[in-house]
């Protein structure tokens, strides 16, 4: 069985990062292991109790960061007024990057290597990319349309809308 106290630090230490309040942050580690009870089914692996309570708490703090942001709005100093200089914004950032490419790492081959050209090499033409791909050009469209769709199947699954 579990050491519910031990796995509840990791996950605390976990949510550290997104500067929640104490309180915050305990009722997010609740929330968590609420919503394990509530969809049994949703850990496959007990040994990934951790990782899967982890990252629930994450996305449970994000939303909880975004909703507070919503409901108690402040004026901004001028060093805070640009986006990428907003704490939570960096946070949301690097956690929706870091899910992303999780995701399209599993994605099959092809459509992992055209997302990494079209992400990195934005430039290039279907003509290139088609060269790229060892694919004729015609089918570069249909592949971008098939990799797009399953990359957001993929992400709606694991909650990222």
């Amino acid at each position: 069985m579990w050491d519910v106290n031990a796995v509840s630090a990791a996950v605390l230490k976990a949510l550290k990062t997104y500067r929640l309040s104490e309180a915050d942050a305990r009722d997010v580690c609740q929330d968590a292991w609420l919503e394990l009870l509530r969809a049994p089914g949703a850990l496959r692996d007990e040994a990934k109790l951790g990782a899967w309570l982890a990252t629930t708490a994450r996305r449970r703090a994000l939303r909880m960061i975004t909703r507070n942001r919503r409901e108690t709005p402040r004026p901004l100093s001028d060093a805070e007024s640009s986006p990428e200089t907003i704490p939570e914004t960096e946070v949301i950032r690097a956690e929706r990057d870091r899910v992303l490419w999780a995701a399209v790492d599993r994605l099959p081959d092809s459509h992992r290597r055209l997302i990494r050209l079209l992400a990195h090499r934005p430039e290039l033409s279907y003509a290139q990319l088609a060269g790229e791909l060892g694919i004729s050009p015609a089918s570069v469209g249909r592949l971008r349309r098939r990799c797009l769709d399953r990359l957001e199947r993929t992400l709606e699954k694991g909650g990222w809308a």
